[in-house]
């Protein structure tokens, strides 16, 4: 992805038109065809966040982004699990935006690639799993006997 990144820095450089574009782009985008990957990639983004919220409640673990923000010692662990874990969706994601890319707008922009496929795949995650790590963290003080530790 910072291959991307920096392959759309140098063809198209950074400013405030190329900024402008690539949001214009991005809201664009949900209206038109392939639209279907706006729901596609948050619903797995959120069954990602699922497996993952409710593994950490069953060990105990902090809330996810409280430890990405407050914690440098855990961090970079808690990073990498997570594009672990929605690191198919990402790929699926720049998939689906290069060919989107090329079927209607006929070029290629590789940063906003990489920003809707992370818009779209790792940013729910982020913001999904600390909240059903908490409520399955709730669930289980509540129903002991339903919730074996594996």
């Amino acid at each position: 992805m910072a291959v991307l990144i920096i392959l759309g820095i140098v063809w198209y450089g950074i400013s405030a038109d190329v900024e402008r574009r690539i949001w214009h782009n991005i809201v664009e985008r949900p209206h038109g065809p392939m639209a279907f990957r706006f729901l596609l990639q948050p619903i797995m983004a959120f069954i990602a966040a699922l497996h993952d919220g409710i593994h950490d409640a069953r060990l105990g673990r902090p809330s996810y982004f409280r430890t990405i923000v407050h914690d440098p010692g855990r961090r970079t662990q808690r990073i990498r699990e997570g594009f672990l874990s929605t690191g198919r969706i990402i790929l699926l994601g720049l998939g689906m935006d290069a060919v989107y890319q090329y079927q209607v707008l006929n070029t290629f922009f590789p940063g906003e690639m990489v920003l809707t496929a992370l818009l779209l795949a790792f940013v729910p995650y982020l913001l999904l799993r600390g909240i059903i790590s908490r409520t399955a963290r709730w669930w289980i003080l509540r129903h002991p006997q339903s919730a074996p530790l594996r």
